[in-house]
């Protein structure tokens, strides 16, 4: 059987990138590829990630070495794609039409295979339409299926066109495999099926007769022996697949014993661009205003564990302080702002971007909407947005779209900072670290818990009068939490 080269260009992960760097090669020459299957590692200068496969076949050549950097849209290897077989008549009923086998054509669990079809040959039904969304599995469905050992195939899909969400597979977790979805049996062409299941391709595991898809080391997916248990089909993975931790930069050249030398990341290089752009194009102004957060040590500490106990995540001073400054932002509009040389673009979402630290990095994942979210809203997409930066599985969209920033410096115990400015946004607001000081109220000395508030500002955009307004609102909103205050 022939076969055809499939060419695999470098796509563009994120709006604004123009190249990638490849990190390592998961995939060698002659190594059997699976479509979705990670074929390498990239570094860009935003993410790390895996590029996954889009199609079915046999690893090629290899176009693109490691550690070279690629531009987007440039050919980095080649796939075998097996050539679609003609079948013959006795490979197929007469007067059936042939089709090759495609990944969103794979034959429904159960299906019957025609006669005269060998065991384990290939065989493509009628193209069902809910199939290409019932084959779509979400990274949070593949995870949860990998961890407790589901078959996907299996599990009933309640979401659009078929497709199995999270909360299918929860629920086939709770009530088990029925014994139908244990041993599937052939369905009778008069009994129609509720939810017809697509299995995936599997490897081959003996030479596979003609008219098969032997070159490429697949097995078709058929029933198997009489009184055998059908293998479990490998769990699919769609989409952008993320590195498992952040890379820490690697020791390079060792000089003696006084010192030696670490490379430098694409994202570290990112870094180093952005904070010089940003203080090169960039007036920087700096202000700081101190507030009572009293009453919302008080609030926290009543609601923190109810919160845990529900929601299974920390409720941090962080989600107060961006409730408070999202609703300042609606107050000054112009604080959600970008500078355009002759025009000031004021953004009418609100954005929060916010700066998580890593062991190499500083990272700032985005919060899209924040407006729109209460304050256990804020705190579950702060829990999550923070997870994924230090697992290193943030997707480039995570990284995209900020319009003002906030970070949480008091978090090890910073109280007084200098924030660069987020390029190209128009301020950065730093929340410091809670501390116990004696303060003056009504003539009287009393013990209150105090921290400072820090923002940087673009001077050509803002001023001090209009930010000083800002700050005051912000404080406003953080002293005007009240042991009523609602999270929902």
């Amino acid at each position: 059987m022939s076969n055809t080269m499939t060419d695999v260009a470098m796509p563009q992960l994120a709006e604004s990138l123009v190249s990638a760097t490849i990190a390592k090669w998961l995939k060698q020459p002659g190594d059997p590829v699976e479509q979705y299957e990670p074929l390498c590692e990239v570094l860009t200068d935003k993410v790390n990630a895996e590029l996954p496969s889009t199609v079915d076949g046999v690893m090629g050549e290899i176009l693109a070495a490691e550690g070279q950097t690629v531009a987007v849209g440039d050919i980095i290897c080649r796939i075998a794609v097996p050539a679609p077989a003609a079948s013959g008549p006795a490979a197929a009923p007469a007067g059936a039409a042939s089709a090759p086998v495609t990944p969103a054509q794979n034959a429904p669990a159960g299906a019957a295979r025609p006669a005269g079809r060998p065991a384990g040959a290939a065989y493509a039904p009628a193209p069902d339409p809910s199939a290409p969304m019932r084959a779509r599995y979400s990274p949070a469905v593949q995870s949860l299926a990998a961890q407790h050992g589901i078959d996907l195939a299996a599990v009933p899909g309640t979401g659009l066109g078929g497709r199995v969400t999270r909360k299918d597979v929860l629920a086939y977790l709770a009530e088990g495999p029925s014994p139908a979805a244990a041993q599937p049996q052939a369905a009778s062409p008069a009994q129609p099926q509720a939810a017809p299941a697509v299995h995936t391709m599997a490897p081959a595991a003996v030479p596979a007769a003609p008219g098969q898809l032997a070159s490429a080391g697949y097995a078709a997916d058929t029933a198997a022996p009489s009184g055998a248990q059908p293998p479990l089909p490998p769990v699919r993975h769609s989409g952008l697949h993320l590195s498992e931790s952040p890379k820490i930069p690697e020791i390079e050249v060792e000089i003696g014993r006084s010192e030696y030398l670490i490379d430098v990341t694409p994202i570290r290089n990112t870094i180093a661009t952005r904070m010089r752009q940003s203080v090169s194009e960039i007036p920087h102004a700096w202000t700081m205003i101190e507030v009572d957060v009293t009453n919302l040590v008080l609030l926290r500490n009543k609601l923190k564990d109810e919160f845990k106990s529900k929601e299974g995540i920390n409720l941090t001073y962080l989600a107060f302080l961006m409730k408070a400054v999202v609703s300042a932002i609606k107050d000054y509009p112009i604080m959600n702002s970008v500078w355009a040389v002759d025009k000031i673009i004021v953004k009418r979402d609100i954005n929060i971007s916010l700066a998580v630290g890593t062991e190499d990095s500083v990272l700032t994942p985005v919060i899209k909407k924040a407006d729109q979210k209460n304050i256990a809203g804020l705190a579950r997409e702060i829990d999550e947005l923070a997870r994924k930066t230090r697992e290193g599985k943030l997707r480039p969209d995570d990284m995209t779209g900020g319009t003002f920033t906030v970070n949480n410096t008091g978090s090890f115990g910073s109280i007084l900072s200098y924030p660069i400015i987020n390029y190209p946004q128009a301020a950065i607001l730093t929340f410091e670290s809670i501390v116990k000081k004696p303060v003056v109220i009504n003539d009287m000395i009393a013990v209150r818990s105090m921290a400072n508030l820090c923002l940087s500002l673009d001077h050509r955009i803002l001023d001090g009068v209009i930010c000083g307004r800002f700050l005051q609102r912000v404080k406003d909103n953080i002293e005007g939490y009240t042991p009523d205050t609602k999270l929902y």
